[in-house]
This record gives structure tokens, sequence and C-alpha cells, in this order.
């Protein structure tokens, strides 16, 4: 098998890889080759963890992912002079920043796992429903990595397949050929994976359709505000939109918006009726804990965490006062400073480690419908529905949204702006959302720092381009 140079310097670089309370030991399945594994159905299944396996880590979804979409946005702020930190909340990122690189490595590491399993799985002689799962979560798995380094960067390597030459020192390709690229891959996952009241319990926290089609969904929104957009991305949103919202009108027991906005993040009622995907935590072994909350918490007794950010009063003061959706989100004061508390455990007086991260929710898919709506035909009146339903479960039913109160088609992009921000703040979605409104800029500016067009995306790690002579910086670094 052949030795792959740009996975190899990965696999090294996190031996010099150091973060506060490091939880996760990746275990590199692809280590194996692939002459003596991919045999049996277990062999697809520890594949098929390895893929996920790199999820969970604090250098990928566990907090660097929240950091580089909301920290840089207008959510929180950094109060402990992190540098690496503070270059995401400024915007003026650096291509030696110390937690850009390990993010690129570890989405890379799922990748590569992916394209394992989509390569060799196929060719194991198991019951082809159960294989075509597996390899339906792997496709949906390397299209969340392209779709976040796209987002992220731009142009960024494609690799699909790890033992090709072009692996070794792959160049950039161009953004929109890896949305077409995301794209294909969801449409197999979509295809594939089983329909979530399919999932066996054992199975909770794998891909389904439904979460591919929420995907798609969301790329095609995104696409349709950059330069390389197609015509039919808004439509095509909406469709993957209507797909969700009509399985769950005949799945409510599965898929629904549930009543209580507080109970989606309770760690004791995990993997509810309106959660598509999340990132799996959920107990106290070293496999499986979530530090995302110690780095909002007080450091003073008896919460004990790490204190390293706080709201932005912004973000304090976009909730309507009735709006129950602020009490989760900031609802711990103490010793006269409001703090983030989305993530809190309520059976504990400090840090959560059980909180599962959630990528992908049932009030997102409403809301993206609502937008996509919006961009389609301002006028259409059925835009209110996905926005005001998620305002009723607020406690707003009485300021709900109408062509009265919202005529115009940016009224709307505002009102949906801070709808957003009050419902999925800190899930990963608000740098992505701006930028989509072309409001990030502005966004900073408000905050006292300037920055281009240029640095609305980040630098290329250095450690990738000391390595790969391929690579290229992009423009203004």
């Amino acid at each position: 098998m052949k030795k792959n140079i740009f996975y190899i310097v990965f696999i090294l670089s996190l031996a010099s890889a150091s973060s506060c309370k490091q939880a996760l030991i990746e275990q590199m399945h692809s280590a194996i080759a692939a002459n003596n594994f991919y045999k049996t159905a277990a062999d697809a299944e520890t594949a098929i963890n390895g893929a996920f396996s790199p999820l969970q880590n604090q250098l990928y979804y566990q907090r660097t992912n929240w950091c580089i979409t909301d920290l840089s946005a207008d959510i929180f702020y950094v109060c402990n002079g992190n540098s690496p930190r503070l270059q995401y909340q400024m915007g003026q990122q650096s291509a030696t920043n110390s937690l850009t690189g390990p993010y690129w490595q570890y989405t890379y590491q799922m990748i590569k796992n992916a394209n394992d399993v989509i390569e060799y799985v196929p060719g194991i002689d198991i019951n082809i429903a159960v294989k075509n799962d597996i390899v339906g979560n792997a496709y949906f798995l390397r299209a969340l990595g392209y779709f976040d380094l796209v987002r992220i960067f731009g142009a960024v390597p494609l690799v699909l397949l790890n033992t090709s030459d072009q692996s070794l020192f792959p160049k950039r390709t161009s953004a929109d050929s890896v949305y077409v690229q995301i794209i294909k891959d969801l449409q197999f996952a979509e295809a594939n994976c089983l329909h979530m009241d399919a999932l066996p319990a054992s199975k909770i926290g794998r891909v389904t359709s439904e979460a591919a089609s929420s995907m798609l969904a969301r790329v095609f929104l995104q696409r349709a505000s950059t330069s390389f957009a197609v015509a039919t991305d808004n439509q095509n949103s909406l469709a993957e939109c209507n797909k969700v919202i009509s399985y769950s009108g005949s799945h409510p027991n599965v898929l629904t918006l549930v009543p209580n906005y507080a109970s989606i993040f309770n760690p004791d009622t995990p993997n509810g009726p309106e959660c598509i995907f999340s990132i799996q935590f959920g107990g106290y072994s070293p496999s499986s804990m979530n530090l995302t909350v110690w780095m909002f918490t007080p450091t003073d007794n008896p919460w004990h965490g790490y204190g390293a950010f706080l709201p932005y009063a912004s973000f304090i003061n976009a909730f309507d006062p009735i709006d129950n959706r602020k009490a989760v989100n900031v609802g711990l004061i103490f010793s006269g400073k409001t703090y983030i508390s989305k993530y809190i455990d309520p059976a504990l007086s400090y840090g959560s480690e059980r909180c599962n991260f959630p990528v992908l929710r049932y009030a997102d898919i409403l809301l993206m419908q609502s937008e996509a709506l919006n961009n389609i035909n301002a006028g259409d009146v059925t835009k209110f529905n996905g926005i005001n339903a998620v305002r009723t479960r607020a406690g707003l039913g009485s300021k709900l949204y109408s062509l009265s109160n919202t005529p115009s088609q940016a009224d709307f992009i505002n009102a949906l702006a801070n709808e957003r921000l009050c419902e999925l703040a800190i899930e990963g979605v608000r740098r992505y959302d701006l930028i989509r409104w072309n409001k990030f800029i502005s966004v900073k500016a408000a905050q006292g720092y300037t920055i281009d067009q240029n640095h609305v995306l980040f630098p290329l790690p250095q450690t990738e381009l000391d390595v790969n002579k391929n690579l290229t910086q992009s423009p203004g670094y």
C-alpha cells in the first residue's frame, strides 16, 4: 500500500500538538494494511467508527470548530489574551495559527478514513443494506469535511482516493469544483443511508438519509450566495428542506420541533426528535468527554471552568425580553458577569462533559426553508411559516413576522439574521450565515476590526505549505 506523505505529516504533527486537558487518543484504523483488513462486517464497522472518531477531538468539533465559526463572528469574545483565539476574533488569523493547522489536519484525517471506507468496504461480502449505509455514512463525512474546508479556506486539495499518486502532494482544487463533489457525496448518502425511523438504537449518532438531505439544503443555500452559484441552488435547497419537513410530517415521533428548547441541550435527554445529526459525547470516559462548556463557565467555585470567553452585549441584547431561549444561552450570571450557559449540565455544579454538539437539527431546516423561499420570491407569504414556528416555540407567538412588519426581502434577512443568532448560537453556523448575507465584514467593522474581502477566507496553514510545495497561499496573506 502506497505511503501517503500528505497524511503521514498529519500523524507526526499530532505528536507535538498540545491543548488544554486533552481527552482523546485517536486509534488510526487506517494504519492497518488494506489486504489484512476489510474482510468482515466487524471490520467495516471499525472502519466507519474510525472515520467518525476525529470529530470528537478538541482541535476539531469539540472546540476549534466553534471558535472558527462563532468566535470569529458576533456571539462571544476572548477574555484571557489567548493569541490564536484573538486572531479569530479580530479576523486577522495568520498562517501559523496553532489552532488552524491541527483543524486542517483532523479534517483531512476524517476525509482519509472516509476514503478508505469508500474504497474498501464495497468489496466486503456483507448484507447489502448494511454495506450501503456504512458507505453512505463515509460519503457524508467526506462531504462534511470538504464543506468545512471550502467555507474556511476556499480552494483546497480534493483527495478522493488515498492510494492514488494525486494524494501524495495534492494541489488546490477550485471552490466550485469542491462544491460539486460535496453535492455528489451527499446525494449518495441521501440515497443509501438509513432513514431516521430505521436507525437502530445501537447506531445513534450515525448519519441518516434525513441528515444528508439537511446538509444538502445547507450546501445549496451557501453556494447560492457565491460567485459560482448555480441558478437552481435556492430551489434545490428548498426541495431538500421540504423533503425533511415532509418526513417530519409523516414521522412526528422521530423528527419534529420539540416544545422545550432547553431539552435539546440537556445531556439527560440527548438525541431527541429535533436532533438530526450531532457529535456524540454523552459520558465521562476519556473517549467521550466534551470540555466545551468549561471554556465558558467561571473559574471561581463552584464552576472551576476556564472562563475563556464572554458573550458580547449585542448577543445578550439580541433576545427579546420574553424569549425563552435567553435563559438557555446566557442564563448564568455569576459575580456580576453574564456567561454563556447553552451546554451546561444541569446535574453538575461545574463544566459539563456529557453534552453532544449539534450539527443539524430541525429548527435549522425550518429557518433554511424560510430563507430559500425569501430568496426565490420575497412576496411568498409561506416563507413566514418556518421562522414563525421557531419563534412560537421560543415564546414569541405574539410577535410573529408577516409582510406587514417585514415587507422587503432585505427586511426579512435582517429578521432572519437575528432569529438564527438566538436559535443557533454556538452551533457552528454563524460565520457562514454572515458571509452568505454579505454581512461579515460590516459586523467585524462594528466590533472595531477592519478586514478586507481576502480575509473572509483563512490562510492555508504554514505547516502544510512547508511540506507540500504544490500548495499556494491564499491572496492577501
